[in-house]
């Protein structure tokens, strides 16, 4: 019996105890932003016009695709450079060769596809489609013509 009255009286000093004390909470907030990037895949592409043949003199157009990706949610916009050889209103390949001055006109125009956005596991592509008019290139001097156009992505 007096085990019991001990078990008794030991229940109720613990339940005055736990009623004399006082709980409280407190809501912790966790916070993140994920950034917005886009990525061309390669740092580096080629837009070749081949060999321009002066006898022909016909507009030659090229292209090539480039790959990105982009963040989810966001849109992307493009930005080509006016290149190496700019004049005024032109880009322009200039000749190679050493103390080589021609210059041959071209443009350039980016169209991305029209996918959606959805983060670097999923590659997109830009069209880059440039053009050399066949008046602009039959009375240049034979050889190697070329330029640099820094392409620039941004979210």
């Amino acid at each position: 019996m007096k085990k019991i009255v001990a078990i008794i009286t030991a229940a109720a000093i613990t339940a005055m105890a736990g009623a004399a004390m006082a709980a409280d909470t407190n809501t912790l907030t966790v916070t993140a932003s994920v950034t917005g990037a886009c990525k061309f895949v390669s740092n580096s592409s080629t837009l070749g016009f081949g060999a321009l043949d002066p006898a022909v003199g016909t507009d030659v157009d090229k292209s090539v695709d480039i790959e990105f990706w982009c963040t989810k949610g966001v849109t992307e916009t493009f930005d080509a450079a006016d290149g190496s050889n700019w004049s005024g209103s032109k880009r322009q390949m200039k000749e190679t060769a050493a103390g080589g001055t021609d210059l041959i006109p071209y443009d350039l125009t980016l169209t991305p596809d029209t996918n959606p956005n959805v983060g670097p596991g999923t590659y997109r592509t830009l069209k880059v489609e440039g053009k050399v008019l066949g008046s602009d290139y039959v009375d240049k001097n034979a050889g190697s013509y070329s330029d640099s156009v820094l392409l620039t992505i941004t979210p």
